[in-house]
């Protein structure tokens, strides 16, 4: 199965745009979504391709919904749920509330102790949050959760390079993907455009020179290649002001006010 890719109607005509929200704070709040499922993903102890998974799913539903309906909360939240079982690595839902609940506190500034109460009102909330999210996320993008990640192409593309044993370049190249699972690049390039995007950004970094029109042996165009390597980087130059993005849709008005 492929991935699914956002057409470009969809990038032309992203629903948050819709509702007033500019393509910079958008960009800001996929971002901290992400922030919050990859933190979650370690405090839950999921492989690196659930965390992976439910990035993608995340950063995929706001190319159908608008972050002034859904916060990304909620969508985080049921987007680490979903991935886990998609990625069979389970987790039950108290845990992955608990997790939620501590690092929206955390980001808050507010007391860490006592920890969540499994039968208060809040853990109670916070479970029909996930499971309404979880739901939303499988209707809105028409149940097609199957998500390739490009690592195992990247390690392909390496070798074919004769790159594989350079330890500085393959851990570069590796990092970029990590990094690029914040950004849109996933819901927007296929997984051979972005390793190849990976390899040139790590090989550029560290002055290897590879053969010219080395991307085409990967059926890969040199600007899609580029493009997508720009998107990675805006990682690099994001400034977020995490205690004050707004987490839930109700406080997007405010945010959005300011």
């Amino acid at each position: 199965m492929q991935n699914a890719i956002a057409t470009l109607e969809q990038l032309e005509n992203v629903p948050s745009r819709k509702d007033g929200i500019s393509e910079e704070q958008e960009e800001q709040l996929r971002l901290f979504g992400c922030e919050l499922i990859q933190s979650a993903g370690i405090l839950l102890k999921l492989p690196q391709v659930a965390m992976g998974t439910a990035q993608v799913l995340f950063q995929r539903f706001y190319y159908m919904a608008s972050l002034k309906q859904f916060g990304i909360l909620e969508i985080a939240m049921g987007a680490v749920f979903l991935a886990a079982k998609v990625e069979e690595s389970f987790t039950r839902l108290s845990y992955v509330v608990t997790v939620f609940d501590h690092l929206l506190r955390r980001t808050r500034n507010e007391p860490m102790y006592p920890p969540l109460d499994q039968f208060s009102q809040r853990a109670y909330e916070l479970k029909n949050m996930i499971v309404a999210s979880e739901m939303q996320i499988l209707k809105h993008l028409g149940f097609h959760v199957h998500v390739q990640l490009p690592y195992g192409v990247l390690i392909n593309y390496l070798r074919i390079l004769g790159q594989e044993e350079n330890q500085a370049v393959a851990s570069r190249a590796w990092n970029y993907l990590n990094d690029g699972l914040r950004t849109k690049v996933y819901a927007t390039y296929d997984p051979p455009v972005i390793a190849c995007a990976a390899i040139w950004m790590a090989c550029c970094e560290k002055e290897i020179k590879l053969p010219d029109g080395w991307w085409l042996l990967f059926d890969t165009a040199y600007d899609d290649l580029t493009n997508a390597a720009r998107l990675i980087r805006r990682v690099y130059y994001a400034k977020l002001d995490r205690q004050h993005l707004p987490l839930y849709a109700h406080e997007m008005d405010k945010w959005l006010a300011k």
